[in-house]
């Protein structure tokens, strides 16, 4: 990857023409083609770039450019779509060129995934007297995440996400609705389960009759928390 920070101006045309004033700018040009610039500003969001495939060209300015003070013109041309992104440089303050090398890609930790196996290994986080009927239970709209049976031996259905909010129980309304009309597992209650739910998730659950519990993920793991589990 090549980092420079440069005082410069952009032009792109394409499916839209955009222009970003001269000002100083990081702009980063990656091993795989794709040309960013940011400001120091707007996050993690590019203020323009191009994406691959792409080619770029590095070339001096004409008499006119150079009497306005650019000293290198970059075309970034997309193979593909013709889209050309046109960076004036003015001036280069920093330009380093860096070998990241293979990356191994974003390890989610404490995704729905992970809740799910470590919850239902331990079952009795959902309630004392619990018991696993499956993991992923099977309906026509979708995998229940697990079925359980309560201590009075009646079935539950537990969804389970990362952060509960209406749309989870909404969800898992739906889910509820469905196995109410199997005969051979009605009545089926629900739980709502989550590392962090939200307040309006929360007042909807119960307004439905569904419980809400809050999982501790390092607790699953074998951790101690002071944190209460149960709502």
């Amino acid at each position: 990857m090549r980092l420079v920070v440069a005082t410069c101006s952009v032009d792109y045309a394409g499916r839209l023409t955009a222009h970003l004033p001269r000002a100083m700018r990081t702009i980063m040009i990656k091993g795989d083609g794709s040309v960013l610039i940011h400001s120091d500003g707007g996050s993690y969001k590019p203020l323009n770039w191009m994406s691959p495939p792409c080619v770029i060209d590095f070339s001096e300015p004409d008499d006119d450019l150079k009497a306005a003070g650019v000293r290198e013109l970059w075309r970034v041309t997309n193979t593909k779509t013709a889209d050309m992104l046109v960076i004036s440089v003015l001036e280069i303050h920093h330009d380093s060129t860096h070998e990241l090398g293979d990356d191994p890609g974003l390890i989610k930790d404490g995704v729905e995934s992970d809740l799910q196996r470590l919850s239902a290994a331990q079952i009795e986080v959902y309630g004392e007297g619990f018991s696993l009927i499956r993991r992923e239970y099977p309906t026509a709209i979708g995998p229940v995440d697990i079925l359980a049976r309560d201590a009075a031996n009646t079935v539950v259905a537990i969804e389970i996400k990362r952060r509960g909010d209406i749309d989870g129980v909404e969800q898992l309304t739906r889910y509820l609705e469905l196995l109410n009309r199997d005969p051979m597992i009605s009545p089926v209650s629900g739980i709502f389960a989550a590392q962090e739910i939200k307040p309006q998730a929360r007042t909807l659950a119960e307004d439905r009759g569904i419980r809400c519990v809050i999982l501790d993920l390092e607790e699953l793991r074998g951790g101690e928390t002071d944190h209460d589990r149960l709502f």
